[in-house]
């Protein structure tokens, strides 16, 4: 299913090939940063550099004699370099490699969800300053509440998603390490300035230290910030969901000529997409939680981590690309039907004016208690069909006595949303930012 619906860049980095040549450029920096210090000819090294190389069927052929990858890597290696291989992956232990070259490959899948994440932001500002003005009802509790703007929703998304961009860049900087110390992280046959020249060269941290692995609290964070970068793309799904249900018909995500929603129900327009994202959410959130699993390993290392490691980095990120795409999908193709939010906002005859309606008995000397008794029961009888709210509070003696003219212009939305100018300036700043990055 994920090879079907990646775009080609983001499956890419995980392949077969793409990790073994990950593994050669840290071997071949190993020995370019061991030339730099001294310790081999540097001509040697640019031979081996020359003529390393690798297939994949070849090593599947060798690791099937020695059941063990990273050896079969550098056999087949040797068959291509000769002589000069003697310097590969000298008093280097397999994690060395592993663990580095697993950097570069979570860096460049970080960047290309980093790059997803940002056109996610900056469209989510566009559609909060073009919606500022699509009024519709506000709900609590799945309850109509009070007056808002779809733009206010899209606004709240967007500084979620600028704290997404926050979270990820930090974790691709935590993320972006490598280590050249040995088999227990005491350089016992490394220089540690070969570490701090490789990792250099290949635009990495070094570990400041480590057992024989980088410690996986660093991959915890990556999986817990895509985690929570799900669950930011599911709340925006399941908004859009729960504005699809026939009953509410606000939004829709996008229908395609030709789709059909149901092999049984010719009318079926289901949420799919939506509801596709809210499900690979779950999967983003259960990873996480092998990252926490895997930080705990014996002593220096077992290789309880690599097996999982294996599953839930590619995944994560291949599904985390994958909804973001999904995400704008959804967006760019959104369905507004303003004028079914103005009908549903107006149900029961302007209830969800009440706390507006309150305010001005108070004003008028009415106490609060009283008030909210005269309110609530017109609300009540208004949800239970006996009238429209304004009508019924216009029958209301006391309430027409105290309000008169006034009670219609309590009923006009622009009050609530009179002070939402505020949020659009912040979105206009964060537009800004995002277009100046």
């Amino acid at each position: 299913m994920i090879e079907r619906y990646t775009r080609p860049e983001i499956g890419a980095v995980w392949t077969e090939e793409a990790k073994y040549r990950s593994w050669l450029k840290v071997e071949l920096a190993v020995c370019r940063a061991r030339a730099q210090l001294g310790e081999i000819p540097t001509e040697e090294v640019e031979k081996l550099a020359e003529k390393a190389d690798f297939t994949v069927e070849r090593i599947h052929e060798i690791e099937e004699q020695t059941n063990h990858d990273v050896i079969a890597f550098v056999t087949n290696v040797a068959e291509y370099a000769g002589n000069v291989a003697r310097h590969f992956h000298f008093g280097l232990t397999s994690s060395d490699v592993l663990d580095t070259a697993g950097a570069l490959q979570l860096r460049e899948a970080l960047d290309l969800i980093l790059g997803e994440a940002k056109t996610l932001t900056l469209l989510l500002t566009v559609m909060a300053l073009e919606h500022r003005d699509t009024v519709m009802v506000g709900r609590t509790h799945g309850v109509h509440a009070e007056p808002t703007t779809l733009g206010h929703k899209l606004a709240v998304w967007a500084f979620e998603m600028e704290r997404n961009l926050d979270r990820l860049s930090h974790a691709r900087e935590v993320a972006a390490v490598g280590k050249i110390s040995g088999a227990v992280g005491t350089y016992a046959n490394v220089d540690p300035k070969v570490e701090a020249v490789t990792c250099q060269e290949l635009g990495l941290s070094s570990s400041p230290a480590s057992t024989q692995v980088v410690q996986r609290d660093r991959h915890a964070e990556v999986l817990s910030a895509i985690a929570i970068l799900g669950s930011t793309m599911e709340k925006i799904a399941l908004e859009v969901r729960g504005a699809q249900r026939t009953e509410v018909r606000e939004l829709a995500e996008p229908f395609g000529r030709g789709q059909k929603g149901s092999s049984a129900m010719p009318h079926k327009r289901n949420p799919i997409l939506a509801e596709r994202l809210c499900g690979m959410a779950r999967i983003l959130r259960a990873n996480a939680s092998v990252g926490f699993e895997n930080n705990a390993l014996w002593q220096e290392r077992d290789i309880s981590h690599s097996s999982a490691e294996r599953v839930v980095l590619p995944d994560s990120t291949i599904l985390a690309f994958y909804m973001l795409s999904t995400t704008q999908r959804i967006l760019r193709g959104l369905q507004v039907d303003k004028e079914r939010m103005i009908e549903n906002l107006n149900s029961g005859g302007g209830i969800v004016f009440s706390g507006r309606v309150l305010l001005a008995l108070v004003e008028s000397g009415m106490s609060r208690d009283d008030a909210y008794r005269v309110v609530q029961s017109a609300a009540m009888r208004a949800w239970e069909g006996e009238g429209g709210f304004r009508e019924l509070l216009q029958g209301d003696e006391e309430v027409r006595e105290r309000l008169g003219d006034k009670l219609d212009s309590l009923f006009d939305p622009s009050y609530a949303l009179r002070n939402l100018g505020v949020v659009f300036e912040r979105v206009e700043e964060l537009k800004g930012r995002l277009e100046d990055d």
